[in-house]
């Protein structure tokens, strides 16, 4: 039984490290029916901040180099796809984390029928996922994320596996910046009448240096925002299944 568990376990791993590395898309739908999670696929509904931040963060970041918000879009559309991907990853890593914890989802119940009947709990499509306005329900999600907050310190997987993801994925892509900058042209009037010129765009390797690290920063940060926030939507699915 121990060696199945173990094989059970290395296919997942298999399968997640297909999906971020390889981009086999196909990899999360066997995972999501091996988690028993298919039938939920409507609920699962990652939040996409990061490359919105990233574009926001690089331009402010470059704010001294002309054509700063050039840069920053055309980093945002080399990388949006890997990092979309990631996002996920981790999502779907948050959600059945959440959606799996039984002990939790007991104490959740608990919480829930003091608000809805049955009968409403049948009917619902959402639960807490949205909804937080009762202080004793509040106070509940914030011990769950502080929970998982800790548990994401003390283990440091999550932030592995987004520097390894980062590291093999996203900068080599930086790194290459440079070829997918347009060069832009400039009017030098002198005695002799006007010159056009190219003006040198090209980013230096500590400015790219820069780029990546602030990059990484973004992922790690909202990485686990989105992680925290799949696993309470996971949670809260978890206690609307019992009642379907």
């Amino acid at each position: 039984m121990a060696l199945l568990d173990s094989d059970t376990f290395d296919l997942y791993d298999k399968l997640k490290y297909n999906f971020l590395f390889n981009n086999d898309i196909n990899c999360i739908h066997i995972l999501l029916n091996l988690y028993d999670l298919e039938n939920n696929i409507n609920n699962i509904m990652p939040n996409y901040i990061s490359i919105y931040n990233l574009r926001k963060n690089i331009s402010k970041l470059l704010k001294d180099r002309r054509g700063n918000h050039l840069i920053a879009y055309n980093l945002g559309e080399l990388i949006h796809e890997d990092i979309n991907r990631l996002e996920l990853y981790l999502y779907l890593e948050g959600y059945k984390y959440g959606f799996l914890n039984k002990k939790d989802a007991n104490k959740l119940e608990d919480v829930t029928i003091k608000y809805y009947s049955i009968p409403d709990l049948y009917s619902m499509k959402y639960l807490f996922h949205f909804n937080t306005k009762e202080e004793e329900v509040i106070e509940f999600k914030n011990r769950f994320l502080d929970n998982i907050e800790n548990e994401a310190k003390s283990n440091k997987r999550l932030q592995n596996i987004i520097i390894e993801y980062a590291t093999n994925i996203i900068q080599p892509k930086i790194y290459s910046l440079n070829k997918y900058l347009d060069k832009q042209l400039s009017i030098d009037v002198g005695i002799n009448g006007p010159n056009i010129k190219e003006d040198e765009t090209l980013l230096t390797l500590d400015e790219l240096k820069t780029i990546y690290n602030e990059v990484l920063r973004i992922i790690l940060k909202d990485g686990q925002k989105i992680y925290q926030n799949a696993c309470w939507n996971g949670l809260n699915d978890r206690v609307l299944k019992r009642y379907r």
